[in-house]
């Protein structure tokens, strides 16, 4: 078991340079990698699955605690990353189905990846926590009423199908890991030391599939879609951080905000877009997936050297 657990962790410390590899493995021979393009939704339901094995009732405390700081980055999220994406697909005059992936991605709740650039920011992780938890389970909702606003320029959106698409990926899977880590605790947490290298294959594969399903596509558009994923991204970041100064949030509280408006749950856009529109608008998604992960990690390293430090700023046990 110890030796399954080293290979998870380090699966875990690697997951970007994995994504990437295999990027480029799918894109030079898609024809090995197509088969996965029917595979997304259950893939990334396990991910979800293992994510609600770590959440507990816990989680939700700094939403009472603290409402209002809550409340702030979950709108901010809402606001920020869908309408940066819709001012984006419509100023460059993005191909439709490029400027559904980018809008998709905007739409999708924070990303799981957030609350460790957080930590390793040495932001609020309490906050950060409640933000992600709190902007996934009303991405049922959210999400595709913005979608429906927003995307539907250029495509014909079914809002059912988006609903129900979220409800299989998102919902079920993490409320079937939050209750069997409830009322199966102690095997829940055995399961949980694996979860890195789980979730690291998973999204691996779904990346994957979705580079070699666009390969012809992505020779022609890919530069487009790398620059705006990564404008998208860094401009979250950006408006996140100053937006959440503007409330009078403190440092900490800053970080925490600037990390979970920037980041998505891509792999959400991914199975979004595989089950409801194209290939090739699934591939914003998947880019911003191996993109935000490296642009947290450089900003979480900023972030650590900001500020005095006589500032308690918090950590896991925030609060206690």
């Amino acid at each position: 078991m110890m030796i399954i657990e080293k290979i998870s962790s380090f699966a875990g410390k690697t997951f970007t340079f994995w994504v990437i590899l295999f990027s480029i493995i799918a894109y030079m021979f898609p024809a090995n990698f197509n088969w996965i393009g029917g595979y997304v939704v259950p893939l990334l339901g396990i991910v979800m699955f293992g994510m609600g094995l770590t959440l507990s009732a816990g989680d939700f405390k700094e939403v009472f605690r603290r409402p209002k700081d809550v409340a702030i980055g979950v709108v901010c999220h809402y606001i920020i990353m869908p309408g940066l994406a819709f001012l984006l697909a419509w100023g460059l005059d993005l191909p439709p189905e490029v400027a559904v992936g980018v809008i998709l991605v905007g739409c999708c709740p924070s990303g799981t990846a957030s609350n460790v650039m957080v930590f390793l920011a040495r932001g609020d992780v309490a906050l950060a926590v409640s933000i992600a938890s709190v902007s996934t389970i009303l991405a049922p909702i959210v999400t595709p009423l913005l979608i429906l606003l927003l995307a539907s320029k250029w495509v014909d959106i079914n809002m059912w199908s988006l609903l129900v698409s979220i409800l299989q990926v998102v919902i079920i899977p993490l409320a079937l890991g939050f209750l069997i880590k409830k009322f199966f605790g102690r095997q829940a947490e055995a399961s949980v030391k694996v979860l890195p290298l789980v979730s690291t294959v998973a999204i691996v594969l779904i990346v994957a599939g979705v580079v070699a399903g666009s390969q012809a596509k992505l020779a022609t558009t890919g530069p487009l879609i790398f620059a705006v994923v990564i404008l998208h991204n860094v401009l979250g970041f950006l408006l996140g951080f100053f937006l959440s100064r503007l409330f009078g949030m403190n440092l900490a509280k800053q970080k925490a905000v600037a990390m979970e408006v920037g980041m998505q749950n891509s792999g959400l856009g991914v199975a979004i877009a595989t089950a409801n529109f194209s290939p090739l608008a699934a591939v914003p998604s998947a880019i911003f997936s191996v993109w935000h992960n490296i642009s947290g990690s450089i900003l979480a390293f900023i972030f650590s050297r900001l500020g005095d430090k006589k500032e308690k700023i918090s950590n896991f046990t925030i609060n206690k």
